[in-house]
Order: C-alpha cells, then structure tokens, then sequence
C-alpha cells in the first residue's frame, strides 16, 4: 500500500513537472551573426558577433505572440577610414588623426541589448518576428567616427524561425547603429547590415 502511494506521489509530481515544463515562458538561445556597413567612400566596417539570448513570452493572443529579451553580445569589427578628409584641420591634431585613423584597426564591443518582439505563427511549426532593441555599449577603440567608451546599439531586425519541439532555428537580418548620443567628443557613429543565425531552447 505505501509503495503504491509512493509511487501515485511520484507520477502526480512527474506530471506535474512536465506540465510546467511545457508551459514555461522562458527560451535561452545563442545567435551568431556578421555584417558590415552601407557602401560609402569614407569608411570601412565588418563585423562579427556573437549573442547569448533570454527570451520572456509575456502574452499570446489567437494570432501574435509577444516577447522581451535580454541580449549580452560581443562584437569583432574592423574599420579602417578611406576618406582623410572626414578629419577637417579644425580638428585638434588633425594630421596626426588622419594618419592614426587610417590604419585598418581592431574593435572590440561588449553589448547588453533589451529587445521587444512581436511573433506571427505561421502553422504548428513556423513563425515570422519584428524585433527591436536598445542598449548600453562599451568599445574599446576610438575611431574617427565614435569615441573610446560608452554609447549605444540600436538594431531593427525582421526574423523567422522553424520549431522541431523545444528547439527552435532562427535566420535573422537586420539593422544596427551605433552612436554615443553626444556623450563623446566622436559620435557620427555606424550604420551595418548584419545577417544572424541562431537556435533557442525552451526552458
């Protein structure tokens, strides 16, 4: 008799378990992406990146799901200054800057990105997303264009994603900028093109 009770307990909490498994709110996801800038004659930047991503579902209707998401990235870049011009002699050491910025230079960029999405399924299986998302930058290299420090990383992305039970694979392009808002004495900032690939398990 105790036995049976004991196992009854253990199915009940095993079902329960897995009840709220399925149900939980939560995704955790790793993305990988590249870019690199509009084409323009003053400057070159490609990029490489590498997201670890939280998803929070916060409400689903019949049709649309919506979902926050916290992102911590870092980001590799090379840029390198084509146009010397950019520097105009008004600027403090210009010469000295123009021959400093360039080089072809290294850029490393720790990112902390909080996103808003908006998901359309599409059957049991596909979905396609709106996501865009705002936060807080550090880069270690001063270039013509941003200063050495804070500043912020702004991207609009469109995505779509195919489910295979928790899993779910997700391509994803999109659109960044990057500016400091003033802050440093730099702040013309980027603009990329950027392509992601990701994969996401719910928790």
């Amino acid at each position: 008799m105790t036995r049976k009770l004991l196992l009854g307990l253990l199915f009940l909490m095993t079902v329960k378990m897995t009840a709220q498994k399925d149900d939980s709110n939560f995704s955790l996801g790793f993305n990988y992406g590249f870019g690199s800038e509009f084409s323009n004659r003053n400057y070159t930047f490609t990029n490489h990146f590498y997201k670890v991503q939280l998803y929070y579902k916060i409400k689903e209707t019949k049709h649309f799901q919506y979902q926050i998401l916290v992102q911590p990235e870092i980001n590799f870049a090379e840029h390198q200054l084509l146009n010397f011009y950019f520097v105009k002699p008004e600027t403090p050491n210009y010469q000295q800057k123009r021959d400093e910025y360039t080089h072809l230079k290294d850029v490393r960029e720790y990112v902390l990105n909080c996103g808003f999405l908006i998901r359309k399924p599409i059957g049991d299986v596909c979905s396609f997303y709106i996501l865009g998302s705002i936060g807080p930058m550090i880069t270690d290299t001063e270039t013509e264009r941003i200063s050495e420090g804070f500043a912020f990383a702004d991207v609009l992305a469109l995505g779509f994603t195919v489910g295979c039970n928790k899993l779910q694979f997700d391509l994803r392009p999109s659109l960044r900028h990057v500016s400091n808002a003033g802050l440093g004495s730099s702040n013309a900032g980027y603009n990329t093109k950027n392509i992601e690939f990701g994969i996401s398990y719910q928790l």
